[in-house]
């Protein structure tokens, strides 16, 4: 069911973290996050781990890492996410 809904990869992700009850799935899929919370699991994305590393100083500006993301890998990600995620670790001043 989870195929015939959603890409290969994500209804993948989904099914594997249903089967080894995991803690948290990585996700940036917009359809897939809203399906694997209506199955009860956390839902994470890059985003969401890069305000953790930065929060954990383990990296020193998410607009940064976020730009590089964008540039060199070729990753959309909306612009109110990116607010949102800026404001999160107080770095709105930043956009």
């Amino acid at each position: 069911m989870l195929k015939l809904q959603l890409d290969e990869g994500e209804a993948e992700a989904i099914a594997l973290a249903l089967q080894e009850r995991t803690e948290v799935v990585l996700l940036d899929d917009s359809q897939a996050r809203l399906m694997a919370r209506r199955l009860n699991l956390q839902v994470t994305g890059v985003v969401g781990i890069l305000i953790r590393a930065k929060r954990e100083a383990k990296i020193v500006s998410l607009k940064q890492e976020i730009d590089r993301l964008r540039e060199q890998g070729g990753f959309w990600l909306a612009e109110r996410v990116v607010q949102r995620a800026l404001q999160a670790v107080g770095e709105n001043d930043q956009i």
